[in-house]
């Protein structure tokens, strides 16, 4: 029988009911430990079940060191994470759910029917059968003078006493899924070391398209292409124009480097290779070759198959000088320089960077100078690109928090109760 003397403690918690808080659930309850989630939105795992519209792309089949080489700048402590908690075992704990995996052409990494919606409800239905208890349409509010979590839900306020807390609170993008950054100023009142958010796998802007290439080729993908920034070797791939700028995949392949360039200087660039295939000296003979009667745009659709949007690109992009000189425009169609001025905003973004920085974090993910808060997931200075890299991390980053958080509770009681 319990000691009388020694009353129950109270619940694990855990804010935020995405793939990192509820990981982070799992290894607590795991731990014999009464586990509860509080998440702001009416329903759990929003973001997540959103990315998998269209395939749920869970993780990356690459070796190790490429893997977690998209880490860039957090590498070393991504790395620390995923060493617990890999692309691999994540695909074992997948299965374990009853959902099996295969990996496309890509290397990405889905699940055997593509949806996210099969996997999430087997994992609830294993979180709440271990005694796991979700709280929606629960917002954190912060802690009260006493110490307690405060909690706003449609009746009012309530306040929570925790044995520990794991904030897995989500970045700044999609704040309409729930991870809307609020919990900046509630963190920076207690003196967290916080980089600003700023988007990260996101669109960019130009200083002003034509009113011809908005009007006639805004949301036209751009295929068969290559993009790369100065210095750096091409990645092919496609993305879209935009009234505004470029998005898509190959765009948000290099979005932290462009965001940052425009960080530095007030501005970034991509080059574009719009023939990746076929090199700069052959271009210019084919451009070299009498046209005779036939104009530019004939000319480079018939010697280049040049033609649509990427005709109308690249005669926005250059001049007519270059336009009139076959080894200039041969260079130009290899290499045509597209300036980015500002990134789109941070809501409309896949993902974000900045967040709690790890330097203000012990290994477990414990908030230095608050014992017994923990923080996981895309709330992290982290940033990867997508592919599967954010969710991996975001899974492994949950789990480290939750056994931390677990570990961290048990000194804490031992000697204190039987």
């Amino acid at each position: 029988m319990p000691d009388p003397t020694c009353p129950p403690s109270p619940p694990a918690v855990v804010i935020g009911a995405g793939p990192a808080g509820l990981m982070a659930a799992e290894a607590l309850a795991q731990a014999g430990l009464a586990v509860e989630v509080f998440d702001a939105m009416p329903s759990v795992g929003r973001k997540f079940l959103l990315a998998g519209v269209g395939g749920m792309n869970i993780t990356h089949s690459e070796a190790y060191p490429a893997f977690v080489g998209r880490y860039a700048e957090r590498q070393r402590e991504i790395d620390a994470l995923l060493r617990g908690f890999d692309a691999d075992a994540l695909r074992q704990w997948i299965h374990g759910l009853g959902i099996e995996t295969f990996v496309g052409t890509s290397g990405r990494v889905f699940p055997s029917d593509m949806k996210a919606a099969p996997l999430l409800r087997a994992w609830l239905k294993r979180l709440r059968d271990t005694g796991v208890v979700i709280h929606t349409r629960h917002r954190w509010l912060g802690w009260s003078p006493e110490g307690a979590l405060r909690l706003a839900y449609p009746q009012g306020e309530r306040r929570v006493e925790a044995a520990v807390v794991v904030l897995a609170l989500g970045g700044g993008s999609w704040a309409r899924l729930g991870s809307d950054g609020s919990w900046q100023a509630l963190l920076a009142q207690r003196a967290v070391d916080i980089a600003p958010l700023q988007p990260s796998n996101c669109g960019f802007e130009v200083e002003g398209w034509s009113a011809l290439l908005q009007q006639k080729f805004a949301g036209a993908p751009l295929k068969n292409i290559a993009l790369s920034v100065p210095g750096s070797p091409p990645r092919k791939g496609e993305f879209i124009l935009t009234a505004q700028g470029v998005e898509g995949s190959l765009v948000y392949a290099w979005s932290a480097a462009v965001r940052e360039a425009i960080n530095r200087t007030g501005q970034g660039q991509l080059l574009l290779d719009l023939l990746p295939d076929k090199p700069v000296d052959k271009i210019a003979q084919a451009l070299a070759r009498p046209r005779g009667s036939r104009s530019m745009a004939r000319h480079l659709q018939g010697q280049l198959g040049i033609d649509g949007v990427k005709a109308a690109l690249l005669r926005e992009l250059t001049d007519q000088a270059t336009f009139a000189n076959p080894d200039a425009l041969a260079r130009a169609i290899k290499a045509l320089p597209i300036t980015l001025v500002r990134t789109r905003p941070l809501d409309e973004a896949i993902s974000s960077a900045g967040g709690v920085r790890f330097e203000g974090l012990d290994d477990g993910l414990m908030v230095k100078g608050m014992p017994g808060v923990f923080c996981a997931g895309e709330m992290l200075d982290w940033e990867a690109p997508t592919g599967g890299y954010l969710l991996t991390a975001c899974f492994a980053s949950g789990l480290r928090a939750g056994r931390a958080a677990a570990h961290w509770l048990a000194l804490q009681a031992s000697g204190n109760c039987p």
